[in-house]
Parts: structure tokens; C-alpha cells; sequence
């Protein structure tokens, strides 16, 4: 009897009534097998418990089917719900996967792996022009693509949200509803998110002759605790805001906490609105007034770009910029911009 690990796709093909051909497709991804087809080939497999040999593979098709990805700043809700998207579409497709977290320690092993070529490609979900990984995976020819923030002048496939769009309805939806005196959180503008957010808000508040104080101003690192201290500050004020932007949900998070701290009633006294709509901004405890991003979307779109350059490196590189939605719940009192 075969032992599990000498099973082959000619086993499969024999068990599913199919040639070994059709298995082939199936197990490399293919789209060019009907859905019946395809299911008793993977039952197949999986009552066989086929298991692929990874050096087999690499040789025949100069991959070895793993993907790095690299994250920063794991403490944000965000990336971790990138990761997991990351990791069900990749695995849908054979593929695995290794995260490198650049702040928390994951910067060499990256720049190693990469030099080595210990991956098929590359997915970065924070890159930032200063980025020594990115830096690494240029030099070293890696196919490689960026979800999320976006480096400007860099030849590489980038998928993004609108990041100027859905600050702009922010700051529309502020005037609209008559806000005396609008706070702004923010962070570094490294990020392309941020200084997109920030050009789309401030833009719109000048055009309507309501510019941003610089009291009420706040940059900061990303984190909840930032996000508290800085809307501490603000609700100190003699004369406190009465609404308040958070260039992303984190530091809207904490904005809420630090209202609960001083007893400041939301929506009544402040409105609170955030970026990104992580899974947590939904829940009826928080229930944050947020812009939305649409994360699966970014994802597979760059998944997708990422197979179509290992298949043909010589393809242009492509940009992919996702709408946005302002997602109001109960931290801005649920008012809508009523139709005209």
C-alpha cells in the first residue's frame, strides 16, 4: 500500500475518473475545469489526503508557492483583518504564506528571505517610500505589489481606496450638519493614507472658508492610546470641538474612550468619525461613524496582479483605486445629508 506522502496526481486522476491532466489544473489553480470536475478532483484528493511536494513544484515551475506579505503596526484592527483576508485567498489558491512584521522585529528576516528567494512574490499592505524591505524587494527583481498605501513614482502593480474621496464626504458631511468647530486627529504623513485623508478634508473645509483651527489639530502616532491623550486635549479646551475627524479608526477608537473619560456625551456634545470601518467600528457598543474601505476587494485585486506578474513579468504595472462609503452610526446621532 502507498504510504500518504508517495501519493501522486496520477492516484487522484485514477480515484476521480478524470486525466491526470484536469488534476494538474485543478491543483495549480486553473480556471479552465468545470465545477463538478473540479470538486471530485479535490474530493479525491482529499480522501487520498494528497499532500504536495513543495520541491517537485519549485522545479517544475520555478515557484515554490509561498508569498511574503509585510505588515507594520499589528496593533491596528486593520492589518490584522488584511492578514486574514490575505490568508484565505491565498490559501484558496495553494498558496502559502509568510507574514513579516516590520515593527515588531520581522524587517531582516524579510530583507533575507527576499535575497534568498524564499518566496514567489511580495504583498505590501503598509510600504512607505522609506521602506527597507520595499527598497530590498525592488533591487532583488521580486514580484511584488502594494494594497492599501500606495508609493508614488514607483513602477509596481498598487491597488488603494479612495482615500481623497472619502475624506472629502467627511468633511462635507460635517458642514452640512452645521459643526461649529471641528477637530482634526491625525498621524504621520509617511503614509500615503494619511496624506491623502489629510489633502481631501482640509480642502473641503477651506473651500468653505472653514479652515482648521490649529488649536484643534492634533498629529500622533498610531495607536488608541495616542488617540485618547489627543482627544483628552481637545475636550479640555475652554471652547471644545463639536466634532472630530480620526484619519483611521484606531485613533477614533481611543477618541471615543477618552470622551467616556471626561464624561463627554456622543453625538450630543461631539460628533466622533473615523477611517477604514474595521469589524469592531460595527459593533452597538462603539457603533463609529466611519468611511469604509472594502478590504476582501483590495485583497483580491491584489492577489490577483500579484499571479498575473509571476506568470508574465513583462506586464505593465497597474493601479486599482476602490470607492469608498460613509458609514454613519450612532457617534454622529445617525443624521444623514438629506437628498435634494
Amino acid at each position: 500500500m502507498k504510504s500518504k506522502s508517495n501519493i501522486t496526481s496520477h492516484d487522484i486522476a485514477r480515484a476521480a475518473g478524470v486525466s491526470q491532466a484536469t488534476v494538474s489544473r485543478v491543483l495549480r489553480g486553473l480556471g479552465n475545469v468545470n465545477g463538478d470536475t473540479k470538486a471530485k478532483v479535490l474530493s479525491a484528493a482529499k480522501a487520498l489526503n494528497y499532500r504536495p511536494n513543495a520541491i517537485a513544484s519549485a522545479m517544475r515551475t520555478s515557484r515554490i508557492g509561498v508569498i511574503g506579505v509585510v505588515v507594520a503596526r499589528l496593533s491596528n484592527p486593520l492589518y490584522t483583518e488584511f492578514l486574514r483576508a490575505l490568508h484565505e485567498t491565498l490559501g484558496g489558491k495553494n498558496l502559502r504564506v509568510v507574514v513579516w512584521d516590520t515593527d515588531g522585529g520581522g524587517e531582516v528576516a524579510a530583507i533575507d528571505a527576499i535575497q534568498q528567494s524564499l518566496v514567489d512574490g511580495v504583498i505590501f499592505t503598509a510600504a512607505t517610500h522609506k521602506s527597507p524591505v520595499l527598497d530590498e524587494a525592488i533591487k532583488a527583481g521580486s514580484a511584488l505589489v502594494l494594497i492599501n498605501r500606495t508609493v508614488d513614482g514607483l513602477a509596481c502593480d498598487q491597488v488603494s481606496s479612495d482615500n481623497t474621496v472619502g475624506a472629502q464626504r467627511v468633511a462635507e458631511y460635517f458642514l452640512h450638519h452645521e459643526r461649529r468647530r471641528i477637530g482634526f486627529i491625525t498621524g504621520s504623513q509617511e503614509a500615503s493614507t494619511i496624506r491623502d485623508r489629510e489633502r481631501g478634508f482640509l480642502e473641503v473645509l477651506e473651500r468653505a472658508n472653514s479652515p482648521i483651527e490649529p488649536s484643534l489639530m492634533r498629529r500622533v502616532t498610531f495607536s488608541h492610546q495616542s488617540g485618547r491623550d489627543a482627544m483628552r486635549s481637545l475636550l479640555e479646551l475652554a471652547d471644545p470641538p463639536d466634532a472630530v475627524f480620526c484619519t483611521n479608526d484606531l485613533l477614533a477608537l481611543g477618541a471615543l474612550d477618552a470622551a467616556v473619560d471626561l464624561g463627554c456625551s456622543i453625538p450630543e456634545q461631539c460628533w466622533v468619525v473615523g477611517f477604514d470601518d474595521v469589524e469592531m467600528a460595527s459593533w452597538s457598543t462603539l457603533s463609529l461613524t466611519t468611511v469604509r474601505q472594502p478590504t476582501a476587494a483590495l485583497v483580491e485585486d491584489g492577489v490577483r496582479l500579484l499571479l498575473a506578474r509571476l506568470d508574465d513579468p513583462e506586464i505593465e504595472p497597474r493601479e486599482i483605486i476602490h470607492p469608498v462609503e460613509l458609514m454613519i452610526r450612532n457617534s454622529t446621532g445617525r443624521q444623514r445629508i438629506k437628498s435634494s
